[in-house]
């Protein structure tokens, strides 16, 4: 008999979809072990909500869609209002995923889906992360090159820079930087993805791809050079692609993986081609990470009107990954 792939999932902001998606998730069938670390009685209180009977399990065993969950529970402060955020219920969260990454590290699981967080906690003057990538990054003690990483069956796409403010990504954005996330990039996708020689298409910065400089000369002075440098190590490289005709039909069918400057830059068109069906994956850490395309989601949790499709999109990217490193 196979192994079943061990998964953990954090249940995501308390006031937020998570909740929800971990209730759908029940009745959602699944060949892998699946726990969720998160507050039981939150999850019984939101299933209740969207007139859903689920049952709580602490047994480790597979996941069969029959309306059970096994979860490990982890103490709020406060009672979950659905699209309330609570500081004090957050930071708990926040010490969930902490828990987490040290399971996965120990190696009880083989894989971490994680469900959104408010950025706000993320980025408070205690924890100071633009993100959960940068806040894991920094629980694994990780001190090499994490790379973000959304990815579909139709389109992956990598990030030079996460969430950063735009006017900060050209000095966020040097032949060091690149070299490291190229090589972070194309290693992984050899490794965890299991793509033989990876074709990888590397945008410009600025429109037009600088113009020869006539638009900015990041290009010329930065990309250009990282590329060449990388090609030399017989690394399969495309560019700088102007980003407005990047993502047209002939470059996307020669493309394995593009390499975008910023967030936007990369997020818009994958969003714009697959929404629904992409996949957060943290890229050069110790541990698989896998996450969904979209944030807490205030405004509908609570609604029954949500759709699970990128979570469940997540787990089973997560239980792919999980089975390629055995």
């Amino acid at each position: 008999m196979k192994k079943l792939p061990n998964l953990i999932i954090t249940s995501g902001d308390p006031a937020g979809i998570g909740l929800d998606l971990c209730v759908m998730l029940a009745f959602k069938k699944f060949l892998a072990n699946i726990t969720i670390i998160g507050n039981k009685n939150a999850i019984l209180s939101r299933a209740k909500l969207l007139k859903k009977d689920i049952k709580i399990s602490t047994k480790l065993g597979s996941h069969l869609g029959n309306g059970e969950l096994k979860i490990i529970n982890l103490d709020y402060k406060n009672p979950v209002v659905a699209g309330q955020l609570d500081k004090n219920n957050s930071l708990q969260q926040l010490k969930g995923l902490k828990t987490s990454i040290e399971l996965c590290l120990s190696k009880k699981f083989d894989a971490l889906i994680t469900l959104p967080i408010h950025k706000k906690i993320l980025s408070s003057k205690k924890n100071k992360f633009s993100g959960h990538t940068e806040y894991i990054a920094d629980a694994c003690s990780f001190k090499g090159n994490e790379v973000m990483l959304l990815s579909s069956k139709k389109l992956n796409v990598a990030l030079a820079t996460t969430h950063i403010s735009l006017k900060d990504v050209p000095g966020n954005v040097s032949q060091k930087s690149l070299c490291n996330t190229i090589s972070t990039l194309h290693s992984e996708l050899k490794k965890k993805f299991k793509i033989t020689c990876p074709k990888i298409t590397v945008t410009g910065l600025n429109p037009h791809s600088g113009e020869d400089g006539e638009f900015g000369d990041e290009e010329i002075r930065t990309i250009r050079p990282a590329i060449k440098k990388m090609q030399k190590l017989g690394i399969s490289l495309n560019g700088p692609i102007p980003a407005d005709t990047a993502f047209t039909p002939k470059i996307m069918r020669n493309t394995d993986c593009y390499l975008t400057m910023y967030h936007d830059q990369g997020l818009a068109p994958f969003k714009a081609l697959t929404f629904g069906k992409g996949v957060n994956v943290t890229l050069g850490l110790p541990i698989i990470r896998t996450s969904v395309d979209h944030g807490t989601g205030l405004d509908i949790a609570g609604s029954n009107n949500i759709d699970p499709s990128s979570f469940f999109e997540s787990i089973k990217l997560a239980i792919s990954l999980a089975k390629n490193q055995y």
